[in-house]
């Protein structure tokens, strides 16, 4: 991946507080749960970089959940400032065909908490015209 200081998004927001796992979840789950009861159906965040289209999250949580137990904490630990990230970039992505019929196309952002930098992978369903918030996770330079 091909990433300079200039596409990276800096993020106000640092990495969520805890140690263990169970104590990272439960942070991050009272932050989903605040973005999913402002919606009736499923829960999303607008992105100023794709127009003010919706994100939806709930793609997310089914893609952690195949991780380990320690790749979730890790991954967990940026989730705030990856709702930060998708709401206000105007960096330019990354793109990456990612389907062998060319039917999806995967974002990737930088972004740069107070201590890591991270990549928030966004994926676009073409016959849909729908993007989804798949993952977040270190990237280490």
């Amino acid at each position: 991946m091909n990433f300079d200081e200039l596409s990276c998004y800096k993020c106000k927001s640092g990495l969520l507080p805890g140690h263990s796992y169970a104590s990272i979840v439960k942070v991050a789950w009272g932050i989903f749960k605040r973005i999913s009861s402002q919606t009736k159906r499923r829960p999303y965040v607008r992105s100023v970089y794709f127009k003010n289209k919706k994100i939806f999250l709930d793609n997310f949580w089914p893609h952690l959940m195949q991780k380990n137990p320690t790749e979730r904490k890790f991954r967990l630990r940026f989730f705030q400032g990856a709702i930060e990230l998708i709401k206000n970039s105007l960096h330019r992505p990354t793109l990456e065909k990612k389907n062998v019929l060319h039917h999806e196309i995967l974002y990737r952002f930088l972004g740069k908490s107070s201590e890591k930098y991270f990549i928030v992978q966004i994926k676009m369903d073409l016959k849909r015209n729908q993007y989804f918030f798949m993952s977040c996770f270190e990237y280490e330079k």
